[in-house]
């Protein structure tokens, strides 16, 4: 790993939290992620199920986590399995966790190699009433791929089928929304790292330069920083590219006269940051361009006054919506005529504000967590209202990362610029 170890009484407590939510006399089963294939001799960079590493801090292929709380067997009562190295693999891949490291970061005793899993397992099982499996129940994921849990969930169920099955994801949906101290250090951490290449690159842009050499400027900052990389692909959209929401081919010169949308965050220890900007490529907004940016910094910052313990997903949708369409008909897109004839189901607003305001942050960008759940103290959510005009070339969009306390809110991107005046003082100074 790229990251100093990560205190491991942050998964001692995620174990914790989770036994307390499991059924009386229960076991728990966690898969890493499947390695997956990017070419004939290849696999793409590993990157660990994010409810494995949150429970074990483990990041690395092949392991499995068991936790049995009521286990008669003491040493059977929270189990790490590893892929264990030889001399070959010490050759060719180089570090694998040793026992006494996996210990180490994840505060577990009884560590042993995969091919004891089975044995272990099987002396064991059978005094158990249930059996928690996980699978990737995240809103915004659609299951195509027999990915490694379902096909552990298929063995399960061909070699015990008489026992009770239950379903991990909802405890995690609700341990995994609300941030630990040491949870929010992190996502600081990889915001600050996004700070730095956002400040890199308002010095680097100029009329003329590739989508793709900002890009690299970031990456170089990400990597140079001991950040693991993008914590999603990057979004660097000049022009009437920044009207495309999740463009990312970045290949395009940014051209004197248009503003470029940066979409892009830091991962830090598989937390991740999420920040939007939008910056004129010559270093200064038209009187249009500044119109529009600051109805859109508007937005952001009575959206984020919202975001409380307390509030409710649907209810804050519409009130920034309400705030969006207020801003739009002083812009002169819409017409006070089209918001009384608009459809409810389809505000006249969307047509130039088309994507939810908040998700979820933290070891996912979209992180796992409840969407009809009200907001809490711990959580951390994205605030990113955007205008796009086709019409105009002209796609804006701001976005910060806030972390709900107890008594409001506390912005973890505060000192990335976003003010119109200071974002143009940076570019030409």
């Amino acid at each position: 790993m790229k990251y100093p170890q990560i205190d491991n009484d942050l998964f001692v407590l995620n174990r914790i939290k989770f036994n307390k939510l499991l059924k009386k006399n229960s076991l728990a089963i966690f898969q890493s992620n499947d390695e997956f294939p990017r070419s004939g001799d290849q696999n793409f960079v590993f990157k660990q199920n994010p409810d494995l590493f949150y429970l074990s801090g483990i990041d690395q292929e092949q392991t499995i986590l068991l936790l049995y709380p009521d286990c008669p067997n003491p040493l059977y009562r929270q189990v790490l399995f590893l892929r264990q190295t030889n001399d070959h693999i010490k050759v060719w891949e180089g570090y694998k966790y040793t026992k006494e490291q996996a210990k180490a970061a994840s505060g577990i005793e009884s560590i042993y190699w995969l091919e004891d899993f089975d044995n272990i397992l099987h002396s064991i099982i059978n005094y158990a009433d249930n059996i928690y499996l996980n699978t990737n129940e995240n809103d915004r994921y659609a299951h195509t791929v027999p990915y490694r849990d379902i096909r552990f969930i298929e063995h399960m169920r061909s070699k015990y089928p008489l026992h009770h099955y239950e379903r991990s994801a909802p405890i995690m949906r609700e341990l995994r929304a609300v941030k630990s101290e040491i949870e929010i250090e992190l996502t600081k951490k990889a915001c600050g790292i996004t700070r730095d290449a956002f400040i890199r690159v308002l010095k680097f842009v100029k009329p003329g330069v590739k989508e793709y050499e900002i890009e690299a400027e970031i990456i170089h900052e990400f990597i140079r920083q001991g950040g693991t990389g993008h914590a999603y692909t990057p979004i660097i959209a000049s022009g009437h590219n920044a009207n495309i929401l999740h463009y990312n081919d970045n290949n395009q010169e940014c051209k004197d006269g248009d503003v470029i949308l940066f979409d892009f965050g830091a991962e830090y220890a598989n937390y991740n940051a999420d920040m939007s900007r939008s910056v004129p490529v010559n270093g200064k907004f038209t009187k249009r361009q500044k119109e529009v940016y600051n109805a859109v910094l508007h937005v952001m910052k009575a959206a984020t006054k919202l975001l409380v313990a307390g509030t409710v997903w649907n209810t804050y949708h519409e009130e920034v919506g309400e705030i969006m369409t207020e801003q739009l008909i002083g812009l002169g897109l819409i017409s006070s005529a089209d918001v009384k004839n608009q459809n409810p189901a389809s505000p006249a607003y969307k047509k130039y504000f088309m994507h939810g305001t908040s998700h979820h942050l933290g070891i996912d960008v979209h992180d796992f967590a409840g969407r009809y759940t009200s907001f809490a103290a711990g959580n951390i959510l994205t605030v990113e209202p955007g205008i796009y005009i086709p019409e105009e070339g002209l796609g804006i969009r701001l976005e910060n990362n806030i972390l709900i306390t107890a008594t409001g809110n506390i912005d973890l991107m505060a000192d990335i610029p976003l003010e119109a005046t200071e974002i143009e003082d940076i570019m030409n100074g």
